[in-house]
């Protein structure tokens, strides 16, 4: 008598019961692993049969769980009275009457996906062509709205043609084919950003290098060494100082681009430092700037940098990064 061989019984751990939830996690994402992997062998197949039946189990992967999401959602949505769930927006309950058009529902089918009684869905129905902002349903966007490039023109010829009107705008288009009734010609007009008085005079406080060491740009920077400046515990950052970065000032001609001299610092200089520099930099090229640009850091703006400004004669401008004449020249060189 042939005896059936049993299968080995795998003993399970005397706390087994409290591990049952983090092990259904568990269970479940090592099966997506496995499913994933043997998906990916198809996708990669040779044979047009097999990358096609992985896509299709791809497909009914995703909508179960689309389904089971959509549960999820819906539970907690019953378990509110129907009298406290929050209301569909105008817009919604236009969208809910597409998709009923598009599915075919009935009105209990569409009552009982959307969690509303199926007299709602045929007021809906009577009044779905209701006007004005009050209306019960609304659409996303007017139907009759004008594409772009109908916006553009109108705008533009107010720019181009600023004494044209709205109503001769008006005119003017009607007779090129584009029919625009006043009140929209002035609607987008008022859309259209009028310049502001900086904008359409800019300021013409520009400091050009004529000639070579007219105009100096000078700026500061930490560059961090090879050990970094950050780290994953608060304030996410070490000191800015040696041995996690060494400060570099430099000095440029804005003419010739010329590097007139560069200095290093263990941690962020003084005002008396950097001044200190600067005399190097004008001792060794023999000659004083005209102009230097920098930015408002706490060596720069303060009155002792000022007062050494003047005593060399001096006149410092403070640039903005991403402007011409700024002190952005020293990341460019």
């Amino acid at each position: 008598m042939l005896v059936k061989p049993q299968p080995p019984r795998i003993p399970l751990p005397k706390s087994w019961p409290g591990c049952v939830k983090s092990a259904v996690v568990h269970a479940i994402a090592l099966a997506h692993y496995s499913i994933v992997y043997a998906r990916a062998r198809a996708t990669d197949s040779i044979n047009a049969r097999v990358r096609l039946a992985a896509e299709k189990d791809r497909f009914y992967e995703e909508c179960a769980l689309l389904r089971e999401e959509l549960r999820i959602k819906d539970a907690r949505s019953v378990r509110i009275p129907p009298q406290r769930r929050p209301h569909y927006s105008p817009q919604e309950r236009m969208a809910i009457l597409e998709l009923r058009a598009a599915r075919g529902w009935s009105l209990k089918q569409t009552a009982d996906t959307f969690l509303v009684t199926s007299a709602t869905v045929a007021s809906w129905m009577k009044r779905i062509d209701e006007q004005g902002r009050d209306a019960l349903l609304q659409l996303r966007e007017p139907v009759n709205k004008f594409p772009d490039f109908v916006r553009y023109i109108v705008q533009r010829m107010k720019t181009v043609c600023p004494t044209m009107g709205k109503v001769k705008i008006a005119e003017t288009l009607c007779r090129a084919g584009l029919h625009l009734g006043v009140t929209t010609v002035g609607r987008i007009l008022r859309e259209y950003p009028q310049p502001s008085p900086e904008d359409a005079a800019p300021s013409t406080r520009v400091v050009t290098a004529k000639r070579p060491n007219h105009v100096w740009h000078v700026d500061l920077t930490a560059v961090p060494t090879s050990m970094g400046i950050w780290a994953p515990w608060l304030p996410f950052a070490l000191p800015q100082c040696w041995p996690f970065c060494w400060w570099v000032a430099v000095v440029i001609d804005h003419y010739s681009r010329r590097v007139m001299g560069m200095a290093t610092f263990r941690s962020n200089p003084t005002s008396v430092s950097v001044q200190s520099f600067l005399e190097c930099a004008i001792h060794n090229a023999s000659v004083t700037p005209k102009y230097i640009i920098c930015d408002k850091g706490q060596q720069f703006w303060c009155g002792v940098f000022k007062d050494w400004c003047d005593n060399k004669g001096i006149t410092p401008r403070f640039g903005a990064v991403g402007q011409h004449g700024s002190i952005a020249v020293i990341g460019l060189v």
